[in-house]
């Protein structure tokens, strides 16, 4: 259930837990019990510096790793006795 800001005329801004179904609806106001409507707000947004968003952007791509070959990492397994793992 989301989280709503209502505005009562004489007692302010409260906040309450409704129904998506509920939300445009006026709600009675829990000091004062008078109607009190809901206030629309914008989303709270952060604007990063443009030289962090190029960093984070530079960082967020995969790099191409290359495996070191482990010539007998194969036979290792085996003699431990992993049969699972044969083949693989």
């Amino acid at each position: 259930m989301p989280l709503y800001e209502f505005r009562c005329n004489t007692c302010g801004s409260f906040d309450a837990w409704r129904s998506m179904a509920q939300a445009s609806e006026p709600m009675l106001c829990p000091s004062c019990d008078t109607l009190a409507k809901r206030i629309y707000s914008v989303a709270g947004l952060i604007f990063t510096p443009s030289a962090l968003s190029r960093r984070i952007e530079q960082s967020a791509e995969p790099k191409v790793q290359q495996r070191q070959s482990h010539a007998h990492s194969h036979d290792r397994n085996q003699h431990q006795g992993r049969p699972w793992m044969i083949g693989h």
